[in-house]
């Protein structure tokens, strides 16, 4: 964002840790993962100009004291904007924000605070943190973010929807057999395993990402694209969901493939990070239903796992047979596929006349690949976005407290019950599909996977 010149003029950087820093440590530690083209190389010398580092403890009031006068002392600083993003383990959460709020603020300009997941592990704890930000903030100077919805393709579902005339009528019951929503990695917790062990695939993605996208593909129409007439509408498509339970789930840990290479050969319990014995899901198959006028019915599948066969997220609304079918049976299911990650694209599965002396339908696509489409467009990272958008004081691609109250209302009995219960969860290969009891139940709610789709790559024909 500062090298792009996005940001106002007059922004300093600030760094505050326990952590005993100069300021070119701190610089230096992040040289491996900044992508620096030689180009911009005067640019960050600028911007390291602007950079300072400040060291404290974090239940610490004089730290912050400290911290507070470094913050004056800037060129402005009487007068600025102060925004916080706190990167930090929830368990210090509560002195932190204490400490910002009695001895942080900015005394003229506005002070705004982002808050990473996980927040909270269930309802209680949850509401805990809520009624603690509250106590100390307002909701607009809290930014809860959640980075997938800062991607532009979940950004896109709202134009998708609400921009084109031909989805309107067809986005309902009458037409959508069901909603499938997947978030897949090819890779295991590499050592990442205590702390994963601690939330599990579920927290992890499921009752953040794959809910918000959720909300975005279910919610009505929202009066205007206001931040909070939008946060409305996915609140209350949120309240028609009831909790889930257990026989709509399937729970998968993944084990060591002796036939693959490297990582591939190692399972979840194999990483010396996780506790021995541990049941703790590497994946999920959960189904949902929304129960309203639009989606009475349809079921909602979110998917997701980790050492599985590909890295990818995306939407899947699978649409109806055809009625009074006059093609003997070869017609196959539409489907509107809307790939976040990776080559975001939109397109739909449909079915036209093979080309040449045949009349049989064969399945093909209406396809538009980012790439393809927009040659040289580069599009921006989540954070990037995301950010930039609490600079402008913008919510509406973040996470407001009844929103994340009733995601936990719907994943909390659950949770519970499979620690209380120590829920055994099926075992998967290491680059598998995951377990088949997972497209069982998938099949067992009404998605057809009928496995005749092939794609051609159609700029390389």
């Amino acid at each position: 964002l500062f090298r792009d010149g996005l940001l106002p003029e007059q922004t300093h950087f600030v760094g505050f840790a326990r952590s005993d820093l100069t300021v070119d440590a701190s610089n230096t530690a992040c040289m491996p993962y900044m992508k620096v083209a030689d180009s911009e190389a005067e640019r960050l010398s600028v911007f390291f100009t602007v950079t300072s580092y400040v060291s404290g403890k974090y239940a610490d009031e004089s730290a912050f004291s400290n911290l507070h006068t470094h913050l004056l002392s800037l060129p402005g600083g009487g007068k600025a904007n102060r925004l916080f993003y706190l990167a930090l383990p929830p368990s210090v959460y509560h002195d932190v924000t204490k400490n910002i709020k009695h001895h942080g603020m900015s005394t003229k300009g506005w002070s705004r605070v982002i808050v990473e997941k996980p927040f909270g592990r269930d309802l209680q704890s949850s509401e805990e943190l809520s009624t603690h930000l509250s106590s100390l903030f307002t909701e607009d100077q809290i930014y809860r973010i959640d980075h997938y919805l800062g991607k532009e393709m979940v950004q896109n579902l709202m134009v998708l929807r609400f921009g084109n005339r031909i989805f309107g009528p067809i986005w309902n019951r009458d037409s959508i057999a069901c909603v499938v929503l997947t978030f897949k990695e090819p890779f295991g917790t590499q050592g990442r395993g205590g702390y994963f062990d601690d939330f599990g695939i579920i927290r992890d993605v499921m009752q953040n990402h794959l809910l918000q996208m959720l909300s975005l593909v279910a919610m009505e129409k929202p009066a205007s694209t206001s931040s909070d007439d939008v946060r409305d509408e996915k609140v209350k498509v949120l309240k028609c969901i009831a909790p889930i339970t257990m026989s709509d789930v399937v729970l998968g840990q993944y084990v060591g493939d002796p036939e693959g290479e490297g990582d591939a050969k190692l399972g979840y319990l194999d990483d010396p990070t996780v506790p021995k014995g541990s049941t703790q899901a590497t994946f999920t198959t959960a189904v949902l239903y929304v129960h309203n006028e639009r989606w009475d019915g349809v079921p909602f599948i979110l998917r997701c796992g980790k050492a599985l066969n590909e890295r990818k997220a995306e939407v899947r609304l699978q649409f109806t047979e055809v009625p009074g079918d006059i093609f003997g049976a070869q017609c196959r299911r539409n489907e509107l596929v809307v790939r976040v990650q990776p080559n975001e694209a939109v397109y739909a599965k449909m079915m036209s006349k093979k080309p040449g002396v045949y009349f049989h339908p064969e399945e093909t696509e209406l396809d538009l690949t980012y790439k393809s489409r927009y040659k040289d467009v580069k599009l921006p990272d989540a954070y990037e976005r995301l950010i930039l958008d609490v600079f402008c004081g913008s919510q509406m691609h973040f996470v407001r407290s009844d929103e994340l109250r009733e995601a936990w209302r719907i994943f909390t009995p659950l949770l519970h019950q499979i620690e209380n219960e120590k829920i055994p969860p099926t075992p998967y290969k290491y680059g598998s599909r995951g377990p088949t009891e997972a497209d069982e139940l998938s099949k067992r709610v009404g998605f057809r996977y009928e496995g005749t789709y092939k794609w051609v790559n159609p700029h390389r024909l």
